[in-house]
């Protein structure tokens, strides 16, 4: 990446020799984190290197109204909560929303591994609650513009293909190739990569291959409006006060006589009754 944590919010002098010890229980999450699962498994292994090797980069907070909020290290703070240590050694930073949502997401592609769904929510999240461009975004995290985009696009896909992402079913290279399709046929295209282990050069293929399909079939031509039909709907619509469409030919066919409420329908039916009276 471009620019690291480090390059976002940028330590003094004074505040890298002024480290702070705060108590871990006037410490909490930031409400932006992107990631809401925290592996057990990991937790335990890095309070197992705490405990043995001490904490080697100190979290960093900002101060609130009722205590501390975390900008980066949630990881190392929940395993000093594992470990029951009273205080964590902390910077404490002046920032606003911006750069601590920021700040947070760097870290979590840095470091924590998000996946693809997450990352992509995360820079929706920036782009809404902060009215940035997609460009201001990657300026921001140090990545592509291109890269926010794609990213984007997955957030479009149905939830049952967004959940096999999630699962590590479904690649990101392959989720990104669905992007253009149909709902269903992204559903369907996805149950095949997962059962089959397509890759996703043979996924793009078979979506080419479709599209070059459908683009092959004859359209079928549409069907010129007879002009005499035209005007025996227009004469009943103003007779009925409403809308009236003739389908088929003068030797045969079907009129539509359309309705909005139950009221509509009992006056259409008396307007009928009484023709021939």
């Amino acid at each position: 990446m471009g620019r690291g944590l480090d390059a976002l919010l940028p330590l003094s002098d004074d505040v890298k020799e002024g480290l702070r010890e705060i108590a871990v229980d006037e410490i909490v999450p930031n409400a932006r984190q992107a990631r809401k699962v925290f592996d057990p498994e990991k937790l335990d292994e890095l309070a197992a290197s705490i405990e043995e090797h001490g904490l080697v980069q100190p979290v960093v907070v900002r101060a609130t109204e009722e205590g501390f909020e975390l900008i980066s290290g949630e990881r190392r703070w929940r395993a000093y909560k594992k470990l029951g240590k009273k205080y964590i050694p902390a910077i404490v930073r002046e920032m606003d929303d911006l750069k601590a949502a920021a700040g947070i997401l760097i870290e979590n592609i840095q470091r924590e591994n998000l996946s693809p769904l997450e990352e992509a929510e995360a820079y929706r999240k920036l782009i809404e609650e902060f009215e940035l461009t997609q460009e201001e975004v990657a300026r921001r995290v140090g990545k592509k513009r291109t890269t926010i985009t794609n990213l984007l696009r997955l957030l479009k896909l149905p939830p049952e293909v967004q959940e096999m992402v999630n699962k590590g079913e479904l690649s990101a290279g392959h989720a990104r190739a669905l992007v253009g399709l149909e709902p269903k046929k992204q559903v369907a295209l996805a149950k095949k990569v997962v059962e089959g282990s397509l890759s996703v050069r043979a996924v793009e293929t078979m979506i080419q291959e479709e599209k070059a399909t459908d683009t092959a079939k004859p359209r079928r031509k549409r069907r010129r409006e007879d002009p005499v039909l035209k005007e025996m709907a227009e004469d009943i619509a103003e007779a009925l006060k409403t809308r009236v469409a003739i389908k088929g030919s003068v030797k045969k066919g079907k009129i539509e006589i359309s309705f909005q409420s139950e009221e509509e329908l009992k006056g259409l039916i008396a307007a009928l009754r009484n023709v021939n009276r």
